[in-house]
């Protein structure tokens, strides 16, 4: 069993940044990807970026592409999301989330592929 927990949210304005974390423990060894999901109230959670924790593969959705940087530190077992050039529309809860399945990017960035998720973080982008 893995558990996650996020940190590193918060308030800026229009094209500041802020880095999240995401610290796992547990049984690590057995994560094959994780993703960062955005959510905001009366939406879906959506995925944003992927990475595949073999090889650092990453993926991203086209509305942070470019802005939005996923990477992960084997060693400390940490997720982290490098955000810059923010938008209001970035704001809401982020959250991560790790599988044991090594899936195809597209279904990673689904929501209802993953079990195990952290509590969330909140980003508020003001213009």
């Amino acid at each position: 069993q893995v558990e996650l927990v996020e940190s590193g949210g918060g308030s800026v304005q229009a094209g500041g940044s802020l880095r999240l974390s995401c610290v796992a423990s547990g049984d690590t060894y057995s994560v094959a990807c994780m993703t960062w999901f955005h959510q905001v109230p009366g939406k879906e959670r959506e995925g944003v970026a992927v990475i595949y924790t073999d090889d650092g593969t990453t993926h991203y959705t086209d509305s942070v592409k470019g802005r939005f940087t996923i990477s992960h530190d084997n060693a400390q077992n940490t997720l982290y999301l490098q955000m810059n050039s923010l938008k209001p529309e970035d704001t809401g809860m982020y959250y991560c989330a790790a599988s044991p399945y090594d899936m195809d990017y597209e279904l990673a960035l689904l929501r209802d592929r993953y079990k195990t998720w952290g509590q969330g973080t909140q980003v508020t982008v003001s213009s």
